[in-house]
């Protein structure tokens, strides 16, 4: 094999080592409040057929270090705060890695002196954590980001995960990852779908956020860059979703969250926030 040979081989390790994953398997937490129970009896309109937040958002979003470290629980959360932002009270406001990191080790785990990608996370603990605690933020990292409440959603009902993304701006996800999406000599297809044949083996477990969607699938925001995911891959392999609550999101976009208030999406987080931490 010549230099030139190895040179390209190890450009490509070094472009393929940048798609980590990190999302550990969904918990079950009967504190948490479930679209479908909060909605029962109201008649909202149906969602619209389209909505697009990633419009005016630059090409690549940075990698939130999910290059490196299996914290997408994490880069999702300020892959949200990306979205918020540049939508509801520009500029887009980026965090640094820093910031991605500190979650990273206070909502999940991770040992910086310790090698490898780190423990993953888990997504409902992310999102208490940003509840009692908040994520860092700020110049100097001491600053919180908080939310006001999550709902989780059934992804069987596809209407509701896009009334989700398009009253609260974004919908926070996991899934389990097929092999034919992280093939293992080219990056991950800017489409995901689904077709005969296809390797499914189930590979980890992935968090993103969806921020935009139409009658064929979802956008969404991973690793910085942007991906389609058909519903037909969504159906399949998408097993937890959350509506984030952000109080400066519905301030200033004058949206109804999921037709509630945010008093009354506060008012069932109680529960949350007064437990500890790690429960």
């Amino acid at each position: 094999m010549s230099v030139t040979d190895l040179a390209a081989d190890a450009a490509r390790a070094r472009s393929l080592s940048k798609f980590r994953l990190g999302r550990l398997h969904r918990a079950y937490d009967p504190r948490i409040p479930h679209m479908s129970a909060l909605l029962a009896g109201m008649t909202l309109p149906p969602p619209p057929p389209t909505a697009d937040y990633t419009a005016n958002m630059p090409a690549d979003l940075g990698m939130m270090k999910n290059d490196v470290l299996g914290d997408c629980t994490c880069a999702a959360v300020y892959h949200a705060l990306q979205v918020w932002t540049a939508n509801a009270n520009p500029p887009m406001v980026t965090e640094c890695d820093n910031d991605v990191e500190e979650l990273y080790e206070q909502a999940c785990g991770y040992n910086p002196t310790q090698p490898g990608e780190g423990p993953g996370g888990n997504e409902q603990h992310v999102l208490k954590y940003l509840i009692r605690t908040g994520a860092p933020a700020g110049p100097d990292g001491q600053q919180r980001l908080k939310i006001a409440a999550f709902v989780e959603v059934d992804p069987r009902m596809i209407d509701d995960v896009k009334r989700t993304i398009n009253d609260c701006g974004v919908a926070y996800i996991g899934f389990n990852v097929p092999k034919f999406i992280m093939p293992d000599n080219a990056p991950p297809p800017a489409v995901w779908d689904i077709a005969p044949g296809q390797d499914d083996t189930n590979i980890g477990g992935h968090a993103v956020v969806l921020a935009g969607y139409d009658a064929n699938g979802a956008k969404v925001i991973s690793w910085g860059q942007y991906y389609t995911m058909s519903w037909a891959f969504f159906s399949k392999f998408v097993d937890e979703v959350y509506a984030l609550a952000c109080s400066e999101w519905f301030d200033n976009t004058g949206k109804n969250p999921l037709g509630l208030t945010l008093d009354d999406l506060r008012a069932q987080m109680q529960g949350i926030k007064e437990a500890p931490n790690n429960a």
